[in-house]
């Protein structure tokens, strides 16, 4: 008989494809585990069900640790392995614009990402890119839905979306990917798996550790394709080329680097992304907040 392991994203996107390989690709089930998965209902954070223990494994971010630290409290889990090394974000214009360049924004009308985390990195990407955020009308659209919703009707001059999304309205051309927010912020501490500490100690924890390396190994070397095809019952609305392509692009960005670890220069460059958003208001410890991954 196997044994169950509650999973859940904040966010369900194939930018997670490491995490959604696990059981899309069997991993799990090999290792004699049950998935079952969930997204986090919307202003719910998946870390509360890690406390409440009805989670075992949370997708999230090392930057959640944040909050709780900067009201002098301990976070209630940690963050033991990464998923993406790099802002998963991409910019998509009405146009093509081979030859983007960051100031292109300046005075123009975008559609960010006003979530915490993708709102920061977006502010540092135009940092790092020489422009000032304050001369472009950043719009904040609501729901990721709703970001596209408004750009397909004709608002806004460019949308600041997490793939698939971007992949579709190209595909649907609706719209053209100009950039990655991943080339202009370069390698960090983006998204994570989370747990508790006392979970991270079992042998359920080693399990799915096991499962993850190997399936985080798949995703970085099989053809797009063919994780695409894996992964394709979990994206009933998404066209099957479009979800390859999207895979494509984010093993060729480097999202999904080899090692699991959260490294300490990853998280040394987050925390000087959210230094520099205002966010925080002091250099956070590693160890308060990063792991290290459940071996065995």
């Amino acid at each position: 008989m196997s044994d169950i392991i509650n999973i859940q994203f904040t966010r369900f996107s194939a930018f997670y494809s490491p995490l959604i390989a696990t059981f899309a690709g069997g991993f799990l089930q090999k290792e004699g585990l049950e998935p079952r998965h969930s997204v986090s209902a919307p202003g719910k954070s998946a870390i509360a069900g890690l406390v409440d223990g009805s989670l075992h494994v949370a997708q999230s971010a090392p930057s959640q640790g944040f909050t709780p630290l900067e009201q002098g409290k301990p976070p209630p889990a940690m963050h033991f392995a990464q998923i993406n090394e790099k802002d998963g974000f991409f910019l998509v214009g009405r146009k093509p614009d081979p030859q983007f360049d960051w100031q292109r924004l300046s005075g123009r009308k975008v559609l960010v990402d006003h979530g915490a985390q993708p709102l920061a990195m977006f502010r540092y990407a135009c940092f790092k890119r020489g422009l000032d955020f304050k001369t472009l009308h950043a719009v904040d659209a609501g729901t990721v839905d709703d970001m596209v919703a408004a750009f397909r009707r004709g608002e806004g001059d460019f949308i600041h979306l997490q793939g698939p999304a971007p992949q579709q309205l190209e595909h649907d051309g609706a719209g053209h990917i100009v950039t990655s927010l991943a080339d202009a912020i370069g390698p960090c501490a983006f998204s994570s798996l989370a747990a508790t500490r006392e979970w991270l100690q079992t042998g359920l924890a080693k399990r799915f550790m096991r499962a993850y390396r190997k399936a985080r190994a798949w995703v970085i070397a099989a053809p797009a394709a063919e994780i695409a095809k894996a992964e394709a019952p979990f994206f009933p609305g998404i066209d099957l080329r479009v979800l390859a392509a999207t895979i494509a692009s984010y093993q060729k960005l480097g999202n999904w680097s080899p090692h699991v670890e959260i490294t300490r220069p990853a998280w040394e460059a987050t925390v000087d992304i959210f230094l520099h958003s205002g966010l925080i208001t002091r250099r956070h410890r590693y160890e308060d907040v990063i792991a290290p991954p459940p071996v065995g």
